[in-house]
């Protein structure tokens, strides 16, 4: 989901989506608004960062959309200029909206930029309409895969920024990955999804393999082309269900 820092620049880093605009285009031709995952029951959102600059969200209500996840922050130094109008304007449209997170393991520890990620706009409040913030840990855009960790260092980051997440909010962090990722730079680690929900991005007709041990997919990126602004996204059940993740039970 990251647009990195030198996009929003002018700069040309290529992410991980890029090498899959090709194939996502031919995708979307055929990706109706309700058809990607033919699940039973599915809400529809998505996902958006500096890159989208200020998005129109009547828009977007009207599209269909139900649910924003708005990047904060990246690392330990970049906020995102457009948080306030993404992050409000999504709520003030009427939809369930999160903040999230782009780790950079080398740099800052676990816990450090949890921190920062708080300080910036990653909180969350039980009124039914703010979702636990999210922990975007996927291939490294500047650099080295697995940001030069070890599986095992690796692990020990992501641990310390979801309890520190946890200690300071009372919530789990949902963590966005993919299942390649994850099996490479963490050695397909298991132990996380008992309390974190799963937020997969694969551009297909259907989510895939999930990371082991992760018991469904809680959310879904399937498209980076539409239908929304930004990456669109699915949850795996009713708008009721996601108002309960919002609210941690009842609020």
């Amino acid at each position: 989901m990251n647009r990195p820092v030198s996009f929003l620049n002018g700069g040309s880093v290529v992410t991980f989506r890029t090498t899959l605009v090709a194939a996502a285009a031919v995708l979307i031709a055929s990706l109706a608004i309700a058809s990607p995952a033919q699940a039973a029951t599915v809400t529809h959102g998505q996902d958006v960062s500096g890159y989208q600059g200020n998005v129109n969200w009547a828009a977007q209500w009207s599209a269909g959309s139900r649910f924003a996840y708005v990047k904060a922050t990246e690392g330990s130094s970049y906020t995102n200029p457009y948080f306030a109008q993404q992050y409000n304007g999504s709520y003030n449209a009427g939809m369930i909206r999160g903040a999230y997170h782009f780790a950079l393991p080398n740099g800052a520890g676990g816990s450090a930029q949890a921190d920062y990620f708080l300080a910036h706009g990653g909180g969350w409040s039980a009124d039914g309409k703010t979702l636990p913030g999210a922990l975007d840990i996927e291939y490294n855009p500047y650099g080295a895969t697995c940001y030069g960790l070890s599986q095992a260092s690796m692990r020990s980051w992501i641990s310390a920024f979801l309890n520190r997440y946890h200690d300071r909010t009372g919530r789990w962090a949902v963590i966005y990955t993919t299942t390649d990722w994850w099996s490479t730079c963490t050695g397909n680690y298991s132990g996380f999804w008992a309390n974190s929900p799963l937020w997969l991005a694969r551009y297909a007709s259907a989510p895939g393999t999930l990371p082991a041990g992760a018991p469904t997919w809680s959310f879904w990126q399937y498209s980076s082309s539409g239908p929304f602004a930004g990456d669109s996204d699915q949850w795996n059940g009713t708008l009721d269900r996601l108002r309960v993740l919002a609210c941690n039970g009842s609020c």
